[in-house]
Formats: structure tokens, C-alpha cells, sequence
């Protein structure tokens, strides 16, 4: 599913977000993705996603190799990658229904499908009451579910969360993770980009440990060793 091969990512001559990677995700696993500021966790995220592209190295997802895609493929991966950050990025002047129904009005999904697609995400994710609530009128992990159901509207394949939870409360973070691991058991790939120890520690899940832009540990039920 996921494939990284010696992925480097040199930004000067003495600064590397990556260290010849060698990595590979099966589908339907989970992963954790762990390491101290600066390990290279975010670089790595955002190469999945091809905000970057690596120096040096082949990332295939899929079985289709992303290194060098152009700039009108993106879309198509990211509709196979569906993404969640600690920014919430919602607007404001749309409700809940609408910041879920606009990631498919943009890519020119037609209105009978979207009324078909928003509920059954908004179902999933807990919100279907809430659904004509504005940003403003919900919690913060009622907000962070709000752009897990918008990051599903496309079925994706890979799930990448990226610190989903670092503005949250344990409750909420609870929640969350909770929520992530419901979606891993319909099938989808999960990758988890954390610094939080207890979610990690309480998955049991894979881990996967950078430190310095290198892979320092992999273990298949792990923990943050950190």
C-alpha cells in the first residue's frame, strides 16, 4: 500500500528532513508514526501527500509511484489519501453539513451523490445531530470529527492523521483515537503522526520511531520509547 525506499529529503547542505527512509504499510494496518520535534515526522507526512517531494528515493502508494507527480495528479492522490491536522481548518459561515459537502462540491461531485455521501459520514463519525451546527456552536472534538468525515467523503484507501489530537482534551483525544480505530476496522489504512505517548502506548499498534530523519525503531506492538 504504502512503499518508501531510500527517501531523503535534503532542504541545505547540513539539514535533512529525511534520511534514506526504507519503509513499507500494508493495507488495513495502523501505524504510529512517533519521534521528538525535528525527527522528521511532518516531513515524512507531507511527502504521503505530496506537498513535498523527496531529494532523493521512490514513494509509491498504491503501487503507483508519487516521486515525481505532476501537479494535475495531485488531486487524484489526495482523494485516495484522506488527511487530518490539528488545524481544524473549517469555515466558519458553513455548517457542519456544508464543510463536509464542500470537499465534494469542489472536486464536481454531483448534488444527488453528495446528499447521499454527507449523511452517511456524518453518521460514522457520531455528528448526524449536529449536522446544521455552525463551528462555532460545537466542541473541539466535535470540530476535529466534523474534518475526519470530511477526509472520508472520497473513500479513502489511507487515513493520515497528523497530530489529530494536540488540541484536545483526554476526553476528546480518547474520542478521536477511538474514532480512527472504528475507521481501520472498515479497512482503511491508518497512519497516526503523534508525540502523544499514552494514545500511542494504549494502541498497542505498530510504531514506527524516527529520530534525526531516520527510522531509530519498528516494532509491530509498540510503544513510545522516546
Amino acid at each position: 500500500m504504502i512503499t518508501l525506499k531510500k527517501v531523503s529529503k535534503k532542504y541545505s547542505a547540513d539539514s535533512y528532513g529525511l534520511r534514506d527512509v526504507n519503509v513499507s504499510i500494508s493495507p488495513g494496518e495502523f501505524v504510529s508514526i512517533v519521534g521528538a520535534s525535528g525527527a522528521g515526522k511532518t516531513t515524512l507526512a507531507r511527502i504521503l501527500i505530496a506537498e513535498e517531494r523527496p531529494t532523493s528515493g521512490t514513494v509509491e502508494i498504491g503501487g503507483w509511484d508519487i516521486t515525481r507527480i505532476r501537479q494535475r495528479q495531485i488531486p487524484e492522490l489526495r482523494r485516495q489519501i484522506g488527511v487530518v491536522f490539528q488545524d481544524f481548518k473549517l469555515l466558519p459561515s458553513k455548517t457542519v453539513w456544508e464543510n463536509v459537502s464542500f470537499a465534494l462540491e469542489v472536486a464536481g461531485v454531483p448534488s444527488r451523490r453528495i446528499r447521499e455521501v454527507v449523511p452517511n459520514v456524518l453518521n460514522i463519525v457520531g455528528l448526524s445531530e449536529k449536522a446544521y451546527r455552525f463551528p462555532t456552536q460545537i466542541s473541539g472534538g466535535e470540530k476535529q470529527r466534523v474534518v475526519i468525515a470530511r477526509s472520508l467523503v472520497h473513500r479513502p484507501k489511507i487515513l493520515l492523521a497528523d497530530e489529530p489530537t494536540g488540541n484536545l482534551d483526554t476526553v476528546n483525544t480518547k474520542e478521536i483515537i477511538d474514532l480512527l480505530q472504528k475507521i481501520n476496522a472498515f479497512g482503511t489504512t491508518v497512519v497516526l503522526v503523534t508525540h502523544n505517548r499514552e494514545v500511542v502506548n494504549a494502541l498497542r499498534k505498530r510504531v514506527i520511531t524516527l529520530s534525526d530523519g531516520k527510522i531509530s525503531a519498528d516494532h509491530k506492538h509498540g510503544k513510545y520509547v522516546l
